[in-house]
């Protein structure tokens, strides 16, 4: 293995950035993580990276917190991978805390509609521009990758959810088109993702042991990105638990979307409605868990038979895939965001700064789409 030309605290201070400032969702910060880790810094490899996307979309889970992880394993292992999850998720999980305290003390948060009408359009634009830069840097002119990527955008859009399916099956056909297996040796298998075992028996009595047994299926269970997670909270919190109202959880869902770091960090929010803070810390903790797990353990794999001509093959075609329904996913974000032509508009113009502006970063984008929201919402009312 290559020594690496960044140190691990190097490494744990750009998650610790990433998590305080990277506004966006997920597809947003894979696409960060692509800008500032491979082609900017030069701390990892395109291979790499092209693992650790196939392999956080194969497995259940947040995808850029499952990505963050295994970028904090190739060169740092166990203790890396660990360092920089934290640093990747505290600062978001703590904002969140703050909020939380806000909304309950302060009943509501009336303003929070007001700055998302703003900023939830001009992430639409952030995201668009880094879906368009993954697109075109990993599929280069093969045509049949675009044709992977094609039909897995359609079908996301058209579903409104990830098909780990058609995922793997992309996977294989570019395995059976570029590196047809001689089964000789089932290697193959080193790659299957783990199933996490969650025992049945986790005591549920308490509101503690519900809020841990819901949360820990949530992570454990939930493919795709951090967006895929929310309809499965709604069916819990809001229809079997009835632990939120239908207001409330909408709220929790903007939260997530107008702070920083994973969008996943809402079970925070909402542990905390709930729980306070034992609840918070309860919530987070069992839906990070089970995706660190199901990064760390399969990664030893991943780095061993990565370089395998059949194992590339099959990463490259998921990786395809996976950028194909990132690219269906924010169509529908889109679909649900623009209500107006003024959140048209603003989405145009923040992909259009990022495109024209190398140098501008995207907080500073946030704060003006925030400002814009709040004027025109007082304008309106």
């Amino acid at each position: 293995m290559n020594t690496p030309n960044y140190t691990l605290k190097e490494l744990v201070l750009y998650f610790l950035k990433l998590g305080t400032v990277g506004f966006g969702g997920p597809v947003a910060l894979v696409g960060y993580m692509n800008r500032d880790l491979v082609e900017d810094k030069k701390w990892i490899t395109e291979e790499d990276y092209k693992e650790g996307l196939a392999l956080a979309q194969l497995a259940p889970g947040p995808l850029a917190a499952q990505l963050s992880i295994y970028l904090g394993y190739v060169h740092y292992k166990i203790l890396g991978a660990t360092l920089v999850g934290l640093a990747f998720v505290i600062p978001s999980f703590i904002m969140v805390l703050g909020i939380g305290w806000a909304y309950v003390h302060f009943g509501g948060l009336p303003w929070m509609q007001a700055v998302f009408y703003g900023v939830g359009a001009a992430v639409i634009g952030i995201i668009s521009i880094s879906s368009y830069k993954l697109t075109t840097k990993s599929l280069g002119k093969d045509y049949l990758l675009w044709l992977i990527f094609i039909v897995l955008c359609i079908t996301t859009f058209y579903t409104e959810s990830e098909n780990l399916y058609l995922i793997i099956g992309a996977g294989l056909l570019i395995w059976f088109v570029k590196a047809p297996p001689k089964f000789k040796r089932p290697n193959a298998a080193m790659f299957v993702p783990l199933l996490l075992q969650v025992p049945a028996q986790v005591s549920s009595a308490s509101k503690l042991g519900k809020i841990a047994w819901f949360f820990t299926k949530a992570g454990a269970f939930v493919f795709g990105s951090g967006l895929a997670i929310v309809p499965f909270l709604y069916g819990g919190v809001v229809k079997e638990y009835q632990w939120l109202n239908e207001q409330q959880f909408l709220d929790a869902v903007a939260v997530a979307m107008i702070t920083p770091g994973p969008v996943v960090i809402t079970v925070g929010f909402i542990g905390y409605l709930v729980g306070g803070l034992p609840g918070a810390c309860v919530a987070a903790l069992a839906t990070f868990l089970p995706c660190y797990l199901f990064t760390i353990i399969p990664a030893p794999y991943f780095k061993k038979y990565g370089k395998h001509p059949a194992i590339k093959a099959f990463v490259d075609g998921v990786t395809a895939a996976a950028i194909g329904a990132i690219a269906g996913a924010v169509i529908v974000l889109a679909k649900r965001q623009f209500v107006d032509v003024i959140t048209v508009g603003i989405a145009i113009v923040a992909a259009f700064v990022l495109f024209r502006f190398k140098k501008i970063q995207e907080p500073y984008i946030i704060l003006v789409a925030a400002i814009i929201g709040l004027i025109i919402k007082l304008i309106i009312n």
